[in-house]
């Protein structure tokens, strides 16, 4: 329970302390080692009765010795005038710390930093997980993933950034960047089977859409993850194996996180421009509401990837269209679509294309290709879940075939 109210906590306490000090690194600091000292004292003293602001002040307290001990006298004496003067609007239970959390993920998500360095400074500043807990996420080194996380909290320092949320005129471009990590952090935890991972981005998402429920791409984004992690428990079987959708048993979905979802992106839809998270949701939507894959109105879903490949050029809208073309027009059609992905080249190194051919050849009958394919997709992913997922294939095919 503590840990879990540590967490919750984490971003709103540094918040607090980046909305006074504007200093990203020693903020991020002084708010570690409140919640080191608050996870080894309230087991045996008890959780404080108001435990935000607890940690407020033991982090702050922190940060102000640390600008005594190593600043120059003049700005001590600053600092120290301002603590002074604002000590009761740190303490303050009418500080708005939803509003806080969102201001440090738009900083986090700020346009100086690539995105890796935006998700992992997002999931350390506001999702709050450990520096050893993300690199074990993407398969890094803890000592690499640190040096990441401290370079990009640097950036946004030098950067200049104010703790605010964006102007008027800057929260489009922002906000795209924002939605974007969102969409990663999620996709990576669902990806790699860390549900910790995904319930964080459905949650900085659904704070997201408190603040702006009228702004349908943020409604679209929520609802896409909504739709995608209720097939989780259907996805894995007893021992951790992949299980394909065609293949899940659909009773084990979330069925109330699918009704939630279809509402939200169906009444964002018809509040003005579409966007693609929200075509994205409705394609989820179309699968989620299937009874089975034969059942799918693939046909709508093609057309929504049409309309989704029109607003830009990215190659995995591509390749999913090609999966619907498959799926409607057959597998040598979708294959033909490959061809065509292929000689692209922009997604030559990913194991998806190679496995979405080996899928279609079997589909056409090509026992034979198939295996071949699946094997090399296994070759081309690090992900131990779904090697073994293609190399079972390969293998059940080879057999069936034999």
């Amino acid at each position: 329970m503590i840990e879990t109210l540590l967490r919750d906590l984490a971003p709103q306490v540094l918040g607090a302390l980046m909305r006074r000090y504007r200093d990203f690194p020693a903020a991020e600091d002084a708010v570690q080692e409140a919640l080191l000292a608050a996870a080894q004292q309230w087991p045996e003293a008890g959780i404080p009765d108001n435990p935000r602001g607890w940690l407020i002040r033991a982090a702050s307290r922190r940060l102000t010795d640390e600008i005594r001990s190593h600043a120059a006298r003049r700005r001590r004496e600053d600092v120290i005038v301002m603590e002074s003067d604002t000590t009761t609007e740190l303490d303050a239970e009418g500080l708005v710390e939803s509003d806080d959390t969102l201001v440090l993920l738009f900083m986090c998500c700020h346009a100086s930093l690539t995105a890796p360095s935006a998700i992992a400074l997002t999931l350390r500043a506001v999702g709050g997980l450990t520096t050893a807990e993300i690199a074990a996420a993407f398969l890094v080194p803890e000592a690499t993933m640190a040096q990441r996380i401290s370079r990009a909290k640097a950036t946004v320092k030098a950067s200049g950034v104010a703790f605010a949320l964006p102007a008027k005129e800057e929260w489009g471009e922002r906000l795209r960047a924002v939605l974007h990590v969102l969409y990663l952090v999620f996709n990576e935890g669902y990806t790699a089977q860390r549900v910790d991972l995904a319930r964080e981005g459905i949650r900085l998402a659904r704070a997201m859409h408190a603040l702006r429920p009228d702004d349908g791409e943020i409604a679209g984004l929520l609802a896409l993850m909504l739709l995608t992690d209720a097939r989780r428990d259907a996805r894995t079987g007893d021992e951790g194996e992949l299980i394909a959708l065609d293949e899940q048993d659909r009773s084990r979905w979330d069925h109330a996180a699918i009704a939630l979802g279809t509402a939200l992106v169906h009444g964002a839809m018809q509040k003005g421009a579409i966007g693609p998270y929200q075509l994205q949701a409705a394609i989820a939507a179309l699968h989620d509401e299937a009874r089975s894959v034969d059942e799918t109105d693939w046909p709508q879903i093609l057309a929504l990837y049409t309309l989704l490949a029109r607003m830009g050029d990215n190659p995995v809208v591509t390749l999913n269209r090609a999966v619907a073309v498959a799926m409607v027009h057959g597998p040598r059609a979708g294959l033909a679509e490959l061809d065509a992905i292929d000689r692209d080249g922009r997604l030559a190194g990913s194991h998806r294309t190679v496995a979405i051919r080996a899928h279609l050849l079997e589909r056409a009958g090509d026992a034979a290709g198939a295996v071949v394919a699946y094997r090399r997709a296994a070759t081309m992913t690090e992900n131990a879940t779904e090697q073994r997922y293609l190399l079972a294939r390969a293998a059940r095919l080879a057999i069936d075939s034999v």
